[in-house]
C-alpha cells in the first residue's frame, strides 16, 4: 500500500514538473506576464503614493567594474543597454535558426512572411512620415515598424487550437523577419557620433568570435569572455550596445560535437554497459561504474545539440519571463498627469504611431501578400483565409516592446518620449482587440480560401 501510494506521489509531482515545464516554453507565457507588468508599470508611475519611488528606482545610479574601470548609468539605462542585450542575442539565435532549417529556409516557405514583413515595414513608416513630415518629428518612423512577437503569438495562442497550424507559423516567421528589420534600423538610423577607433576594436572582437566558430570551439567561456568585451566596446562605439547580441549569436555555433548516428551508436552501448554493471540490492549513488555510464550519456546527449540551439531552449524562458517584463515595468511606466498628456496623443508624433501600427502595418502586410500570392511565386497558408490573414495582419499592429525600444532612441526629450509611449500603448491596445475580433469572426465563420 506504502509503495502505490509513493508511485502515485510521484506520478503527481512528475505531471505538476511537466506542466510548469510546458508553461515556461508556451508561447503564450510571456505575452501574459508582460501584458501584466506594462499594467503594473502604469499603476506604480500613476499611484501618488508610489510614483515618486518609482521614477528615483529608475532613475538611480548603478556601478559595476573594479578599481581601474568602473560603468556607471541609471537603473533605466542598464536595463535597454544590458539586460535588452540577451533579448537580442536570443532574437538573433531565433533568426539564425529560421534563414538555416526553420520556416524562412526555403524560398517557397520565405516569400509570403518576407513580403508581408516589408509591407508591414514599409507602409507605416510612410504614414508615419507622411504625418510628421512638416510640423513633426519625422525621425520616428522606425517606431511604427515594430510588431512584439510576445504580445501577438501570445493573443493568437489564446484563441486555442481551432487556430490553423500554418497561420502560427506565418505570424511567427514574419515577426522573426520585422525583428530582422528593427535590428536593421536601429543599427543603421538610431546610431550616432561613432569612434571609429573602438568600432575597429569591436570589429577584432567579432572576428575573434567568428574564428572560434570557425575552429570549431565549443566550450562556452570563451565566446562569453569575448561577447562581454564586445558588449563593453558597443557601449562605447556609437552603435546601440544591443546590437552586439545580435552579433554574438551569428558567431555561436549551429552544428552539434556529435551526429545522430554516434548518439544512437553511443547511447545503445552505453545502455548495454549500464545494465552489465547493475549490481542487484546496490543504490546507483554506490555504484561507481553505472555513475560514469550516465555522465557520458548525460554529455553525449548534451553534445549532440549545437551550443545555438541549447542556448536559446534554455534563454526562451529567461527572456520571456524576466527579461522582457523588466523592460516593460521600467518602461511603460508613462505617467499621464490628465488631458495635456493624452492631447499628444493627437499630435503628428502619436498620430503618426498610432495610424502607422494600427491602419499602416495591417494594409502593408495585406497588400504585400496579396501581391507575392498574385504573382505566384507563394501561396496563401494552407487551411487560412484572407479573413484570417488580414486578422493576422492587426494583430501585427502590436508594437509593445521593440517600438518603445526604438521609441527611446530616435524622439529628442523626455516629453515626447513619453507622448509616444503612450501611442504605443494606445495603438497596441487597439492592434490587440482589433486582430483578436475579427481572428475570431474568421474562425467562426471558417471559409476554405480561394486561390
Amino acid at each position: 500500500m506504502a509503495s502505490t501510494l509513493s508511485y502515485r506521489q510521484k506520478r503527481l509531482t512528475h505531471q505538476r514538473l511537466s506542466r510548469h515545464r510546458h508553461w515556461l516554453h508556451s508561447p503564450w507565457s510571456g505575452g501574459v506576464l508582460l501584458m501584466l507588468f506594462a499594467a503594473l508599470a502604469l499603476g506604480l508611475a500613476n499611484n501618488p503614493w508610489t510614483a515618486t519611488a518609482y521614477h528615483h528606482l529608475l532613475e538611480s545610479p548603478l556601478t559595476l567594474g573594479f578599481e581601474h574601470f568602473r560603468l556607471q548609468q541609471p537603473l533605466e539605462a542598464w536595463v535597454n543597454d544590458g539586460l535588452m542585450v540577451l533579448f537580442f542575442f536570443y532574437v538573433g539565435l531565433e533568426i539564425k535558426r529560421e534563414f538555416m532549417v526553420g520556416h524562412l529556409s526555403g524560398v517557397r516557405h520565405a516569400a509570403l512572411p518576407i513580403a508581408a514583413a516589408l509591407g508591414g515595414m514599409i507602409v507605416p513608416a510612410l504614414c508615419y512620415t507622411a504625418l510628421n513630415l512638416h510640423d513633426g518629428i519625422p525621425q520616428g518612423w522606425g517606431i511604427a515598424m515594430a510588431t512584439d512577437i510576445a504580445f501577438a503569438v501570445g493573443i493568437l495562442s489564446l484563441l486555442g487550437k481551432r487556430v490553423p497550424v500554418a497561420l502560427k507559423v506565418f505570424l511567427t516567421a514574419l515577426a522573426v523577419v520585422d525583428d530582422l528589420g528593427g535590428i536593421t534600423v536601429i543599427a543603421l538610423f538610431y546610431s550616432s557620433d561613432l569612434n571609429l577607433g573602438v568600432l575597429y576594436l569591436a570589429s577584432g572582437v567579432f572576428l575573434l568570435l567568428l574564428l572560434l566558430k570557425r575552429m570549431q570551439v565549443y566550450r562556452m567561456r570563451y565566446y562569453l569572455l569575448l561577447s562581454i568585451l564586445l558588449w563593453i566596446l558597443f557601449l562605447f562605439s556609437g552603435i546601440h550596445a544591443t546590437i552586439s547580441g545580435v552579433l554574438i549569436a551569428l558567431a555561436i555555433p549551429t552544428t552539434p560535437r556529435y551526429t545522430k548516428a554516434y548518439y544512437l551508436r553511443k547511447t545503445e552501448y552505453l545502455l548495454h554497459n549500464f545494465v552489465r554493471h547493475d549490481r542487484p540490492g546496490v543504490e546507483l549513488l554506490a555504484n561507481p561504474r553505472q555513475h560514469h555510464d550516465i555522465e557520458r550519456l548525460r554529455q553525449i546527449a548534451t553534445h549532440t545539440l549545437s551550443p545555438a540551439q541549447r542556448l536559446e531552449y534554455a534563454l526562451q524562458p529567461v527572456v520571456a519571463l524576466f527579461v522582457m517584463p523588466i523592460f516593460a515595468l521600467a518602461n511603460a511606466g508613462v505617467s499621464i498627469q490628465g488631458f495635456e498628456d493624452l492631447q499628444g496623443v493627437v499630435q503628428p508624433v502619436g498620430l503618426g504611431i498610432i495610424v502607422g501600427l494600427v491602419i499602416g502595418k495591417p494594409m502593408g502586410i495585406f497588400l504585400f501578400s496579396r501581391i507575392a500570392v498574385a504573382t505566384g511565386y507563394c501561396e496563401l497558408p494552407r487551411g487560412t483565409s484572407w479573413f484570417m490573414l488580414w486578422g493576422v495582419a492587426c494583430l501585427s499592429g502590436i508594437g509593445f516592446t521593440m517600438a518603445i525600444f526604438i521609441n527611446n532612441l530616435a524622439l529628442p526629450n523626455p516629453q515626447i518620449i513619453t507622448q509616444g509611449k503612450i501611442a504605443i500603448l494606445i495603438a497596441s491596445f487597439i492592434a490587440m482587440i482589433v486582430g483578436y475580433g475579427l481572428l475570431r469572426i474568421a474562425l467562426i465563420r471558417k471559409k476554405p480560401s480561394k486561390k
